[in-house]
């Protein structure tokens, strides 16, 4: 199965090779223009379109792949791509919550939120981390704007209550307002996965992955990245040449039911799945852990992740 769209393949160890010596000069001019020249058709194909990329893992940690997946998203909006933000942040609530003397606790993968904890998750989401996403956009020459799912209505989430899990909600409704204005303007909105309880009007702590694939949804995405610290879908963990690299939604059924799609997979190929039955085209898994993986699995045939049609 191709990846994307019909052409002549772009080899991945070629723009590999691009991306970390273009600056260098250690290639041709010819081989320079040859490679943008294959990014053509993509850029073409997706101009105009809205692609939405839940940012997490390593990237936000590591200092160079933190500058890579920024400079990636500001390429995406200057070649005309309406891209959207959509972060988390669990290391930095986890050592706010440290430096206050309070415990992390997690009920099956997630976060168990009190009020004093919501109160931490809405600080560091809400404030510290958006705001220095913003700025590392700015700094970088892009325009971007910071939201929470309160501002304007844009996430609102019905608390779950089947588990005992404290302020953490599950996004019943998506207002897209606010975002489809900034994205109107050239402006790249940066949202924390921060919803609005729909019952009591009070903060929730919601899954990132989930906000971000509603809010694909919501704004008939051509797609949802999702970063995360794997390779993608394979079907040996310990065999990095098993990797799926595009597979059709009908399959994902029988790679749960083989154990093949479990544990931490799980929720992210189910955040896919709410995507691609919301009306989503394709849905990608892709390693944020290797620079400038955004702009390698968006630009090149071969991609560099599992893509999920």
């Amino acid at each position: 199965m191709k990846r994307l769209i019909s052409g002549k393949r772009l080899p991945l160890a070629h723009f590999l090779r691009f991306t970390y010596t273009f600056a260098m000069k250690t290639i041709t001019n010819n081989e320079r223009a040859g490679v943008l020249i294959q990014a053509l058709p993509y850029i073409q194909r997706y101009q105009g379109k809205t692609i939405v990329v839940k940012y997490g893992g390593s990237a936000m940690i590591n200092e160079e792949l933190k500058d890579a997946v920024i400079q990636d998203v500001i390429l995406m909006a200057c070649v005309g791509i309406r891209t959207v933000l959509v972060h988390g942040g669990g290391p930095e609530i986890d050592a706010m919550l440290k430096r206050l003397g309070k415990e992390s606790r997690f009920v099956n993968g997630l976060r168990y939120t009190d009020e004093e904890t919501m109160e931490i998750v809405q600080m560091v989401l809400c404030g510290k981390v958006n705001k220095h996403i913003v700025s590392l956009i700015q700094r970088q020459g892009g325009r971007a704007m910071g939201l929470c799912g309160i501002d304007g209505n844009l996430l609102t989430a019905k608390r779950i209550t089947d588990q005992d899990l404290g302020l953490v909600g599950e996004i019943v409704s998506v207002d897209t307002k606010s975002i489809d204005a900034l994205l109107d303007d050239g402006i790249i909105p940066v949202v924390s996965s921060v919803a609005l309880d729909e019952d009591t009007g009070n903060s929730l702590n919601v899954n990132a992955d989930s906000a971000a694939a509603h809010i694909a949804a919501a704004l008939s995405a051509e797609k949802l990245a999702l970063m995360t610290d794997v390779q993608g879908i394979m079907r040996d963990m310990d065999d990095p040449a098993s990797l799926i690299k595009a597979i059709p939604r009908s399959d994902l059924d029988a790679l749960k039911k083989d154990g093949v799609v479990s544990k931490g997979m799980l929720p992210k190929v189910d955040c896919c799945i709410k995507a691609l039955d919301g009306g989503v085209p394709r849905a990608h898994i892709i390693d944020g852990r290797l620079s400038h993986a955004l702009l390698i699995e968006l630009f090149t045939d071969e991609g560099i992740g599992t893509m999920i049609t």
